[in-house]
């Protein structure tokens, strides 16, 4: 793998890993091997349209890129070059509370649908100011993180000690070392900050954190539903709650009126047992489907799992780690290349499936195991 042979070893582990044995993070991408597709033939298939609408906005296929924090710890282009792949090929992407390019120079550089991954923190300051600059900056849409109040046990970072910014340890210094490239970009580029955060902590940029220790210390664990809706009303636009797992939060979701969901696990990287999205998405489309957009996030790596996802109910599909491992390998270059990839598997699967359009992937076209 590419990424794993560019990284030093903390921070290929930061994008690798997940929470405790990583049960969870394995069977999110399994729980597509489950269901079968069952596709129709002679359908007549020369012109597909792949597009559809996500929240409110066109989107070229039916998959999303979800926020991921200190993109540019895994390349020195980080947040920028995944907002111009995902503006080349006309889909969502998100940025991060944590990420490394700020809310404004993301809104400058993209006309494209984007979202802002706020997490919680106990500076209720902070807060409203990441909410203020999305507003001004023209984001699209707010996604609350709710399944992060603390750290997921993230074996991987604590055997290696990675931190944002990252620090050079003995443990660490040989991988730094025969990583020259990557090396002498994070040393002699710009400086690494968190400037979304950085007018109000200086965790995470001057001070180096594990993500852990950042989490535990500076999220609000008092979180709770009363503290979603005033986050919806505050910031008045199309609001998603991300992290939803159970049918009782989808409903109340639908209640404090929430635009969509997007039923996720983090990746596997907080609660190691939990449910894939995937398996957990029938049920929650039996409760709340049509009252509320519905976004399976985690696990994709294939078109067709995002085909899978379509059929089962999903309104769209969206993943992290899809875009990762390229952004590591080869920057912008590498997103566009993965997307590629996945643009291509989706039109083919689409045509194989014998389907002209998205809404045309129902539950009649697959077959659960």
């Amino acid at each position: 793998m590419l990424a794993k042979a560019r990284l030093p070893f903390p921070v290929f582990d930061y994008i690798d890993g997940a929470a405790d044995d990583e049960l969870t993070k394995e069977r999110n991408s399994s729980a597509y091997d489950r269901c079968d597709l069952v596709p129709d033939v002679l359908a007549g298939v020369e012109t597909i349209d792949t597009s559809c609408t996500i929240l409110g906005r066109k989107s070229a296929l039916p998959l999303m890129l979800s926020p991921t924090a200190v993109q540019r710890a895994f390349h020195w282009q980080g947040e920028t070059a995944v907002a111009k792949a995902a503006e080349k090929f006309g889909l969502w992407f998100g940025i991060s509370s944590l990420a490394t390019r700020s809310i404004e120079e993301i809104a400058d550089l993209t006309a494209g649908p984007k979202l802002f991954q706020l997490y919680v923190h106990k500076d209720a300051g902070l807060n409203t100011h990441m909410i203020e600059r999305c507003q001004a900056s023209g984001f699209d849409a707010l996604a609350l993180t709710v399944d992060t109040i603390v750290s997921g046990k993230r074996e991987r970072c604590l055997r290696s000690g990675f931190t944002t910014p990252p620090r050079f340890t003995p443990a660490s210094v040989w991988s730094y070392a025969t990583r020259p490239r990557w090396t002498m970009d994070y040393l002699l580029r710009e400086k690494f900050r968190l400037p979304n955060l950085d007018t109000h902590v200086s965790e995470g940029s001057s001070k180096a954190v594990s993500i852990a220790e950042y989490f535990n210390t500076m999220l609000d664990t008092s979180m709770d539903w009363d503290t979603a809706a005033s986050i919806r009303q505050q910031w008045g636009g199309i609001f998603v709650l991300k992290g939803v797992m159970s049918v009782g939060d989808a409903r109340r979701a639908v209640d404090i009126g929430a635009d969509a969901i997007m039923i996720s696990n983090h990746g596997g990287r907080q609660l190691d047992g939990s449910r894939s999205p995937f398996d957990q998405l029938p049920e929650i489309v039996d409760a709340v489907g049509g009252e509320i957009e519905i976004i399976c996030d985690g696990g994709v790596r294939r078109g067709t799992h995002a085909i899978k996802s379509l059929c089962a109910g999903a309104n769209a599909a969206s993943g992290g780690r899809l875009y990762l491992y390229a952004l590591a390998a080869a920057g912008q270059q590498g997103v566009e290349r993965a997307l590629g990839i996945l643009k291509d598997e989706i039109e083919r699967g689409m045509r194989l499936m014998g389907v002209n359009r998205v809404d045309q992937l129902n539950e009649n076209r697959i077959r659960w195991r």
